[in-house]
């Protein structure tokens, strides 16, 4: 055989465990269906800024041994996630803060914050029957009526912005594009090739497969179709130096049709003379489709646990990652994961 593994998918999962495997020796063949490196990291770059091409990607970790290992690979800078939320053109700070509630109800002390959310969470009496009811007895009718996004936001009874708890957090100065490209290099890649089409089950070209891939489509969806949440992009060049003054702005009401717009220069602090906005829309997911979020109920997960049986009964191949584990990952777990397999694989 000609490689010791074949890794299908040039995302972090992908790239990290190539890298692993040459540093222990092994010959590694890393197969990409798209056109380049990278998977959801993957950065365009226009009039020198770098844009996220598949939704925004801020790297965040309490993990040392993470956070060690990626500036390996890249310098980052020190962006402070803060995004603001902009609800019929009224703008507050998220996560939800005093200055947040500040600016909602005109007050200063966390006693008076924590007062009101009090009073507005007695309206849902008894055990919350739905998502509305269950928000509300969360953060109180005025926070959910404005800007209630999703169940796991934060609220925080101190002047606080910044929307994560990790210890270390940044963007890579010049993108991601370089941690991947110096992960992969001496690892031979091929690009514009779908493992489930280039390859059938029975290759021979390796030793051992790491399939990062969708699960349910290395199984032909003999099972069914597991679900996800999808995605739309667009991405608008401004002939201006700075369209809304923060990197994440989140909209909240109803009317708007697209959930935040991203300025991705100012993830690096960029002065260019013009700028990149890109609008992100939810949309329903087809099969075929770009695969963003998995569906975490519980029909999904039970499709899921059936299609990982299937997994372990396969012979030399590795499920890995956000798709072939079904599993949100931020980056931080991704890489974690990574080098918990390449520890176990390569010892």
């Amino acid at each position: 055989m000609k490689y010791d593994y074949l890794i299908a998918g040039s995302g972090l999962f992908g790239s990290v465990l190539a890298h692993e495997a040459k540093k222990a020796g092994k010959k590694c063949l890393v197969v990409e269906r798209r056109s380049h490196i990278g998977g959801n990291i993957y950065c365009e770059q226009k009039d020198g800024i770098n844009i996220h091409k598949y939704g925004a990607h801020i790297f965040h970790t309490s993990n040392k041994k993470v956070w060690d290992y990626i500036n390996q690979f890249a310098e980052f800078n020190n962006y402070i996630n803060s995004p603001v939320a902009n609800y019929k053109s009224e703008i507050y700070n998220l996560p939800f803060n005093m200055n947040t509630f500040s600016k909602m109800w005109g007050i200063r002390t966390p006693q008076e914050a924590e007062q009101i959310i009090k009073e507005q969470r007695k309206v849902i009496t008894g055990e919350p029957q739905n998502l509305e009811e269950q928000a509300i007895s969360l953060v109180g009718t005025d926070i959910y009526t404005k800007l209630f996004i999703i169940k796991r936001l934060p609220v925080r009874y101190t002047y606080d912005n910044n929307y994560f708890n990790d210890r270390y957090q940044g963007i890579p100065i010049g993108g991601y594009n370089q941690i991947i490209e110096k992960m992969l290099e001496g690892v031979d890649v091929e690009l514009n090739c779908d493992f489930n089409i280039c390859f059938d089950k029975d290759q021979k070209i390796a030793e051992k497969v790491i399939y990062t891939g969708a699960i349910d489509e290395y199984f032909n969806y003999e099972l069914g179709y597991l679900e996800y949440r999808g995605l739309k992009f667009e991405t608008e060049r401004k002939d201006q130096e700075n369209y809304q003054g923060v990197a994440v702005m989140n909209y909240t009401d109803s009317e708007t049709p697209y959930t935040r717009i991203i300025e991705h220069k100012h993830f690096e602090f960029g002065k260019q003379p013009v700028t990149y906005i890109t609008k992100e829309y939810p949309q329903e997911w087809k099969p075929g489709e770009e695969a963003y979020y998995p569906v975490n109920d519980d029909k999904n997960q039970e499709l899921y646990e059936q299609y990982k049986e299937l997994a372990a009964k396969e012979t030399n191949i590795i499920f890995g990652g956000r798709l072939g584990e079904y599993k949100y990952y931020d980056m931080d777990k991704v890489i974690e994961s990574a080098l918990n397999l390449a520890e176990k694989e390569l010892k």
